[in-house]
């Protein structure tokens, strides 16, 4: 039996077996606390000051401007809620997208409820945020920009260089989800005018739990928590040595890599590309003609839906996932593709494959012969269920 395929890299990673290694000795003769002032502890705290240093390189910041988190979505959540809630309180608005990681948008919905006014800029066909829209939303009463760098689930890159500079003059703190885009395109905080960035570890080979915000020296921030003088106050609470070692060891790994990396898994996403347009040429490759970046991509198949392609994929031995989420049984189109004025059937039709470590040529070869079987088997399989 051929061996399965993993194409749902943006979801998660395998753990590197370089990352694994680094992390392994925290789980046993490196266990101190780094709060303790012994000599486990004393080495504890200078494998995390360590971590700290070598992330800080990773983005071109100061190592004190590098906050451990739990992952993401933790990172988002302090990375919007922690300025509202210090900002001067004349400011009274929050700029955001529609195509935004739930993260984002429902920390920003919970700032609404503390009395924000949310400022939605339009994007493109194409997934792009129009910058003379955004820039129409700009004034001195808005404390918060947070913009995606690279969308989770049609990969278009925003130009955050651009929108950042646009914000600057009006002393708007700017905060980027770069979940999808650390180690996938050039990123150097000391050259972009972003104030907060986060990152997580399991996009990059570090474990689940693992993540990071940037966070720019004198940006406000209040923290969500409350217990301790951990991570200068903003997050505390006894640090996770083990996955900040391995978050730093693998974002060292994905930068020095990203250029061939990134070279493979474009080559390969634009050949998957073709070959699927060839065989099904109705299909719809979401974000085409857009800046994307190299390592996703979402097509929609009329007359299927995601949840019957997906479980002909799947038995076919292929991981892939979707651009829908399933909830109390009903498969709710993506919030991002709907953005984007895609019809409510072509959204509710929309896989994402999304290649990495443990795609190859094969792999790709393997997915374009099996595809159009798979899209006649899920449109027979979306037939009985209509």
């Amino acid at each position: 039996m051929p061996a399965p395929i993993y194409l749902d890299h943006a979801a998660t990673t395998p753990v590197r077996r370089e990352v694994f290694e680094a992390m392994e000795p925290f789980y046993g003769p490196r266990f101190g606390n780094p709060s303790s002032t012994h000599r486990w502890g004393r080495e504890a705290r200078a494998a995390l000051d360590e971590a700290r240093e070598r992330i800080a390189q990773c983005l071109g910041a100061h190592t004190d401007e590098i906050c451990f988190t739990s992952g993401g979505t933790e990172a988002d959540n302090l990375a919007i809620l922690g300025p509202w809630r210090a900002r001067d309180t004349r400011r009274t608005a929050i700029i955001s997208t529609p195509i935004e990681h739930k993260a984002v948008l429902a920390s920003v919905h919970q700032a609404a409820r503390e009395g924000a006014e949310e400022r939605i800029a339009p994007v493109t066909s194409t997934g792009v945020v129009d910058v003379d829209a955004f820039s129409a939303l700009l004034g001195d009463d808005v404390a918060l920009c947070s913009i995606m760098w690279v969308n989770n689930e049609i990969g278009t890159i925003q130009p955050i260089p651009e929108l950042a500079r646009r914000a600057k003059p009006y002393g708007i703190v700017f905060h980027t989800d770069a979940v999808q885009a650390f180690g996938k395109i050039p990123i150097d905080v000391s050259d972009t005018p972003v104030d907060l960035l986060t990152i997580s570890g399991h996009k990059l080979g570090a474990p689940k739990g693992s993540g990071a915000i940037f966070i720019r020296r004198g940006t406000p921030l209040e923290s969500l928590l409350h217990g301790g003088s951990q991570d200068r106050g903003r997050r505390p609470g006894t640090e996770n040595v083990a996955a900040a070692v391995g978050l730093a060891r693998a974002a060292e790994l994905a930068i020095e890599e990203r250029e061939r990396e990134m070279a493979r898994l474009g080559a390969l996403r634009d050949r998957l590309e073709a070959a699927l347009l060839a065989r099904v040429p109705d299909a719809v490759v979401h974000g085409r003609g857009a800046p994307r970046a190299a390592h996703i991509l979402n097509l929609s198949v009329p007359g299927t839906d995601s949840e019957s392609l997906l479980m002909a994929l799947d038995l076919a031995g292929v991981a892939c996932s979707s651009g829908s989420a399933c909830q109390s049984g009903n498969v709710t189109p993506s919030h991002v593709l709907a953005a984007l004025g895609v019809s409510r059937e072509l959204a509710s039709a929309a896989v994402r494959m999304s290649l990495g470590a443990l795609t190859t040529d094969e792999s790709v070869t393997r997915v374009a012969e099996l595809f159009p079987a798979l899209i006649a088997k899920a449109r027979r399989l979306a037939g009985a269920v209509s």
